[in-house]
Formats: C-alpha cells, sequence, structure tokens
C-alpha cells in the first residue's frame, strides 16, 4: 500500500526541525465555491481511495489546518479516526459520501460535544479536482433571482403586444403594480 505524502522538513538555526508553514488560509467566511484545487503530480503517485482521499484534501486551501483531524494526523491517527474525534471539541471534517474512485464528499462541521454536531460546508473531489459545494440558500438565491429576470422578460413581451392590440395603458399599469408590491 502507498504510503502518503509527508511535507518535509526546512532545518532552522541550531539544527532544530520543523514542519513548513501552512498555506495561508483564507479568512472565516470567505466564498471558495469559485476555487478548483488539483494536485496531478499527487493524483500520478497515488490512489484516489478512502485511507488517502484526506491526504490529499489536505494538500488544498479548502483545508484548515487548525482543526481535529490536523491534531489526529500529528498524533499518527488516522485523520477521520470517528471514535478519537468523537472526544474533541471544534471544527472536523468527516467523509459523508464515497463513490470510489471518481466521487468524495467532504463535510466540515463543528462539535460541540460527542453527539452534537453542526454542519458548516461541503466538499466534493470529483475525479481527482478538490470544490466548494455551494451552500443551499445561495442556491435557491440564484434559482430564484433566475425566475423572477424571467417572469419580469415576460411582463415586458407581454406588455409591447399589448400596446399594439390597444390595452399597453391598462398592462402597464398592471405591471408597474406588481414591480412596486414585490
Amino acid at each position: 500500500m502507498a504510503t502518503p505524502p509527508v511535507a518535509p522538513p526546512q532545518a532552522v538555526a541550531g539544527g532544530n526541525f520543523e514542519a513548513p508553514p501552512p498555506p495561508a488560509m483564507q479568512p472565516p467566511g470567505t466564498d471558495m465555491t469559485g476555487i478548483c484545487f488539483r494536485d496531478q503530480l499527487w493524483l500520478n503517485t497515488y490512489p484516489l481511495d478512502r485511507n488517502l482521499i484526506f491526504d490529499y484534501f489536505a494538500l488544498s486551501p479548502f483545508y484548515d489546518w487548525t482543526c481535529n483531524n490536523e491534531q489526529l494526523r500529528m498524533r499518527s491517527i488516522h485523520p477521520l479516526d470517528i471514535s478519537e474525534l468523537s472526544k474533541m471539541t471544534g471544527i472536523e471534517y468527516m467523509l459523508s459520501e464515497v463513490m470510489e474512485p471518481h466521487l468524495f464528499v467532504i463535510r466540515k462541521q463543528k462539535r460541540d460535544s460527542p453527539e452534537k454536531v453542526t454542519p458548516m460546508l461541503a466538499y466534493y473531489i470529483l475525479d481527482g479536482s478538490i470544490y466548494q459545494a455551494p451552500q443551499l440558500c445561495n442556491v435557491f438565491a440564484a434559482r430564484v433571482g433566475r425566475a423572477l429576470y424571467y417572469i419580469s422578460k415576460a411582463f415586458t413581451t407581454a406588455a409591447s403586444k399589448l400596446e399594439k392590440i390597444g390595452y399597453g395603458n391598462y398592462f402597464h399599469f398592471l405591471y408597474a403594480f406588481l414591480l412596486i408590491r414585490t
């Protein structure tokens, strides 16, 4: 079985060795749905399976280096070990859906107690590319916005057709009334 890659230690003054600093983390609340991460070198070296997928995810800018999973990795415990994660509180990642080797869904969540977990975000790894899934409220807002655009366009088209047959003034009044109420 392939061993997951480990970041090489860097020598510092005095002969001590430390791990390289983690990549700059995005501030909380940053929308990263437009970002796609892919490391082709890693993908050419290691298989995407449920045992190594978390190590691959940890290379991405989506990964929070202060999470409980990272604390487990530093103690040489598998980062998705639920028996260990349930003893901790704070931010953690869980593998929630797997369709090996093409699709993996990782959920970021906040654990307050062994039983209380609050989902925060979801990430999916599709054929080696990592994405942040959009939040449901953003999907609904986009769909409603698109529907309102097409409804407005339909009213405008209907108003122009009714003007030609003489009902234009009434329809403009009705259209303006409906726009004011929304």
